[in-house]
Parts: structure tokens; C-alpha cells; sequence
């Protein structure tokens, strides 16, 4: 027999909003800091990883991007920490964001970026079996023309791992603000690429944030999203979408001070029947892993082991992955959950018959 926390850790898993620069080990982060000559606040990490809210703690996650600056720097970080996220929670498959114009800013070209990243996971992907995406990012802090020529430089240099854009940091006045960028939005449907974007996050934020990426910006996946269950009829407007959503406990108890209970906005989403997924966000700089979001967060919100593998099995749904891939992913998790219920002493019935989409359902 294994205890819940045995099963919730040990539960297949898809990650689906990972900031890629965030899954670099402290130790690693600090290293690269003195190696590429980038000051850091501090070389401590509790100092380091000290944040009062978002804005804070953005200083930090932008500082992470300058430490990285050779392909050997960001194909050793993919690598670790595919490996790392195996050993803490039986990590299956992950997408990744990353904010090209970050790095581009600083001589370093979209394709070599691209390149390098797929080269660490890939090679993750030989030796843990571990798939994996690439969702270029949008950085609100710059202007909207930049996010149009964000989308523009996806489509010049097509990329098979690469599958979508998405949208997240804050606008220079500090909120969400979706729309300012509609124009890059309606031209990656145009050239055929997914959309997720941050909305609903910050304590800025509204439910109206929420439905203008869904029904405005068109997109297939929402991350956060917890201001949704503020109002009760866009609620439903989202129910009715059937657009999933990729939340991030520890981060929200971090920046929040939100307490994980029954209460919790994520708790409130996935009982009101929203398609919802666990997922790290920055696990470098909040100080966690994916089998610790669903370890600390998914008891003390009352949810049970059969709740925990839908939520899990939800992850994988919502993948951008192939239909193939995703049906591989999702029987061997299937087997998987099986498995565990069996050590859990718990009836194995409430597995589902899954939808497994076909490529006509997914273009």
C-alpha cells in the first residue's frame, strides 16, 4: 500500500504551463549568473527567490533570462530539468513557454533558441521518454507591434516542436490588458498556431480578462484564469467554451496569499466543471516541482484520489501534442492510474472512457 501523497506524486502527469527559464536549478541559475558575468540580487538563494508580489518577483524570472547565453546553456537546462521533474513527479509530457525577444534582444537568434532547447529535450526525450512542445511567448511589457512580429517570426521559420504562441509577463502600467495585443492574436489563427495566454492572474485582474482571450483572442487554453469564478454568468460563458485551463497552486499562494482550502479559486474551478490542469509555472523561482503542486495543494483544497486523476488526466487533453502521441500518453496513464488505485486500496471505476481526439477534431 502507498499513502496519498505516495499517489499523488506518483500520479503521470502533463505539464502544460512551464516557463522554460524557470526550470533551471538554483544551483545552475547561480552558476550561469557568475560564468555569463550577470548580476543577480543576491547569491543566496532564500534572498534570491524572496518575493513581495509580482512585479518583484518578474525582476527575478527576467534576471533568469540573461544567465542563459550559449546553446550549451540552454540544452543543459532543458535537460536537467526534464530529469528532475521525472524524479519529483513522474513527469509524461510538457509544454514549454519561452519569451524569444528576450534573448533575441540580446544577439541571440530565434532559430538558435529553438534549436538548442529542442536539442536538451529531445535528448530528455531519448532517455526518460518524455515529449514535449514549444509555445513562444508574448512579453506585454513590450509593445503590441512587437507581439505581431513575435507571430511573424514563427511563421518565417517553422519549427515541428513548436506549436502556438502564448502571452504573459505584464504591460509597462503593470496589468493584463489582452486585447492590447489582438492584432498578433488573430494572425497566428491566420498561420495556423494555437493560443493561450495569462488572464485572470494578477489581483489587478477580472473574469472579463478571462473571456476576452477565450471569445476576443481565440484561445484554445487559458493559464490561470482564477478571476473567472468572480462572476457567475462568465463562468458559464466559459463552461460553456470548453476551454481548459493550466493553473499554478503554489505560485498562486506565493504571489496571492491565496490558502490552499475548499475555497481556493482553483478548488472552485474544477468543481464547477471547468476542464482544469496542475502545472508549476516557475518552479526555479517559487521554490517547488510538479509533484509538489499536486502533494501541497490537492488534500488540503479536499480533493480525492479519483478528482486528483482527472485533474491529471485533464493535462493531457489539453495537450497540444499530436493525436497519436496524445492517445499513447493517454492509455499508458490510464494503465498508470490503475496501478496506483490498486496500492491505494480504491475502486478503479471512476477512470473515464476518454475522448481521444482525431486530426479532423484538432486542425
Amino acid at each position: 500500500m502507498i499513502s496519498f501523497a505516495d499517489y499523488l506524486q506518483l500520479l503521470p502527469k502533463a505539464e502544460l504551463h512551464c516557463h522554460f527559464v524557470s526550470v533551471m536549478r538554483p544551483a545552475r541559475l547561480i552558476d550561469l549568473a557568475a560564468k555569463n558575468d550577470v548580476s543577480l540580487k543576491s547569491t543566496d538563494v532564500d534572498d534570491l527567490l524572496d518575493y513581495d508580489n509580482l512585479i518583484d518577483f518578474l525582476d527575478v524570472f527576467n534576471a533568469g533570462h540573461e544567465v542563459l547565453v550559449s546553446p550549451d546553456d540552454f540544452a543543459t537546462v532543458a535537460y536537467e530539468g526534464v530529469l528532475d521533474a521525472v524524479e519529483s513527479g513522474n513527469l509524461k509530457y510538457r509544454e514549454y513557454y519561452v519569451n524569444p525577444f528576450n534573448f533575441v534582444s540580446r544577439g541571440i537568434s530565434y532559430q538558435t533558441l529553438i534549436d538548442s532547447i529542442s536539442q536538451g529535450l529531445e535528448q530528455a526525450e531519448s532517455d526518460f521518454g518524455v515529449g514535449f512542445r514549444i509555445i513562444p511567448a508574448i512579453n506585454r511589457s513590450h509593445s503590441a507591434q512587437s507581439a505581431v512580429e513575435l507571430v511573424e517570426l514563427i511563421a518565417a521559420h517553422p519549427h515541428e516542436k513548436v506549436v502556438g504562441i502564448g502571452m504573459d509577463d505584464l504591460t509597462p502600467e503593470g496589468f493584463e490588458e489582452p486585447l492590447r495585443f489582438r492584432e498578433a492574436y488573430e494572425l497566428a489563427g491566420e498561420r495556423g498556431l494555437k493560443r493561450t495566454a495569462h488572464a485572470g492572474e494578477t489581483l489587478a485582474a477580472s473574469a472579463q480578462n478571462v473571456i476576452d482571450a477565450i471569445e476576443t483572442l481565440g484561445c484554445d487554453r487559458v493559464d490561470h484564469g482564477y478571476r473567472i469564478v468572480d462572476d457567475q454568468a462568465l463562468l458559464q460563458r466559459a463552461l460553456d467554451s470548453g476551454v481548459p485551463f493550466a493553473c499554478t497552486p503554489l505560485s498562486t499562494r506565493v504571489l496571492s496569499g491565496w490558502a490552499f482550502d475548499d475555497q481556493h479559486r482553483i478548488a472552485r474551478m474544477v468543481r464547477a466543471g471547468l476542464p482544469v490542469s496542475l502545472s508549476t509555472d516557475d518552479a526555479v523561482f517559487f521554490r517547488t516541482d510538479i509533484g509538489l503542486e499536486y502533494t501541497a495543494a490537492l488534500p488540503a483544497m479536499g480533493f480525492t484520489a479519483a478528482e486528483a486523476s482527472q485533474i491529471a488526466l485533464a493535462g493531457i487533453e489539453a495537450a497540444w501534442c499530436s493525436p497519436e502521441e496524445k492517445a499513447r500518453l493517454l492509455a499508458d496513464a490510464a494503465a498508470g492510474i490503475r496501478a496506483l488505485d490498486a496500492l491505494l486500496d480504491i475502486p478503479t471505476l471512476h477512470i473515464p472512457t476518454l475522448h481521444i481526439p482525431t486530426k479532423e477534431s484538432t486542425t
